[in-house]
This record gives C-alpha cells, structure tokens and sequence, in this order.
C-alpha cells in the first residue's frame, strides 16, 4: 500500500470525506494515525458499541471489545483492504466488527492486558439509554439506527459550531427544537419574541435553520461513502432505519 501522501499526490484520496481519516488511519506510527482513529472512534463508535451489546454482551464487555476493535483495525491494518472506489463506511466498519467478534476477540482479550491500548473515553452511560430503546431490534437494525443517530449528533455539532463562529450561540438555542418539529407545530410568535425579531423574520430564520441543517446532514452521510455512490439510496436506507423498518 502507498503512503497517504502518494493517493494525494494520485488523487485517488478523498478529502472531502470520512475515508481520508480511514486512510490516515492506516499509517502505523505516524503523527495523524493516532488522531485518525480517535476520530474514527468519537464519531462512530455508538453503533458498533449498540450492535456488540445487542449481540448479549455486557456493558463492561462491550466497551472493551469496541475499544479493541479500533486498536486491532490499525494493528492488523484492515483498513487497508478497504476498495475506496466503493462502498460505504458503515458497511465496511459493521463487516470488520463481525469479523473481529468471530475470529480476533477471544485471542485479543487473552493478550490485551499490559499493553501499549488504544483508549478513548467513551459516554457509556448515553449508550445504554439508547441501547434500552433497541432492545427489541436485530443487532443489524440497532447499528443502522445508531448510524442514523450518530450523523445526525455530528450534523448538529457543525450546525451549532457556525452558529458560535458567528457569534449566534444564543439564535441556536432558541431555534434547535425546531429542527425535528413538525411546520404545523412550530409557534412562530414564541420564537419571534425569543429572537427580538417579528413573525416573518422568525419564519426566515427557521427556514434557513432547517435548510442549512440538510444541507449538513447530506454532507455529512456523502462522507462516509465513496465518490459517484447512491447519496438518495442512503437516505432512503438511514430514514428507515430512524423509523425502525427493518428490524
């Protein structure tokens, strides 16, 4: 495999998105590897943390086994035999984690102790909260919501970075909870009067709210695929696994 600064230089890396982390991360030793995977980590790790306890283990256990699936994804570098002309992040991390669970697991928790491990801490407790809400979904079913749910967490955390970048931290506040409200529900005066503006003002800036958060949300699921793949196809996939089809 070439360094990463040889498919720059080929241009067969994707900037734009997650797979360039994918392929940071596979530079054992290197100053961005260990940043690589922590992000991979932070931004992706609820899933595969749901689908391991929705598979009957422990919490304690799964935190472990998730935490060393990331460790074992850049010792064994599986990352890459990732085609990047294809597929979709979310598939290629599901099919490693069934693999590591069937085949690596045993063998790295019996060789784990008193090693240099990756660790980042992990909010377990927001995790079994939403672990509970899935109990009665296949693991399968439980990732692809957990999924969902963590582009979803990562497109807010943008959407409410550029508000604080322009200084609107306190506009964010009083407009986030219309994001997932229904146009119908939404009281127009009650946030005119938080905003100091008048209804219509009010009406424009939910709407460039909830436009600006598509635009992210799309953005944000075009980065875990490859370039030329089925964005409206995943859409469709990740809508129905919020709305629990496929279970």
């Amino acid at each position: 495999m070439g360094s990463v600064a040889s498919f720059n230089d080929s241009g067969r890396m994707f900037p734009h998105t997650r797979w360039s982390v994918v392929l940071a991360a596979t530079q054992p030793g290197s100053p961005e590897s260990a940043g690589a995977l922590e992000a991979l980590c932070h931004a992706y790790w609820h899933p595969l943390y749901a689908y391991v306890r929705r598979c009957g283990h422990s919490p304690h256990d799964a935190q472990d086994l998730t935490q060393e699936f990331f460790q074992r994804l850049l010792e064994k570098r599986w990352l890459e035999d990732v085609d990047r002309e294809k597929g979709r992040l979310r598939t290629f991390l599901v099919l490693a984690l069934k693999y590591f669970m069937a085949n690596e697991w045993r063998r790295a928790s019996a060789q784990k102790r008193g090693g240099n491990q990756f660790h980042v801490p992990l909010d377990t407790e927001l995790a079994e909260k939403q672990c509970a809400s899935d109990s009665q979904s296949s693991p399968d079913a439980v990732f692809d919501r957990q999924w969902s749910l963590a582009l979803l967490n990562l497109t807010l955390n943008k959407l409410q970075s550029e508000f604080a970048a322009a200084g609107r931290s306190a506009d964010y506040a009083n407009l986030k909870s219309c994001l997932m409200a229904k146009h119908g529900a939404i009281d127009y005066a009650a946030i005119a009067q938080q905003l100091g503006v008048n209804a219509g003002a009010a009406r424009v800036a939910v709407h460039r709210l909830r436009k600006r958060f598509r635009q992210l949300f799309r953005e944000e699921i075009s980065r875990t695929l490859a370039d030329g793949s089925d964005l409206e196809g995943e859409l469709r996939h990740l809508a129905a696994a919020l709305a629990g089809e496929g279970k």
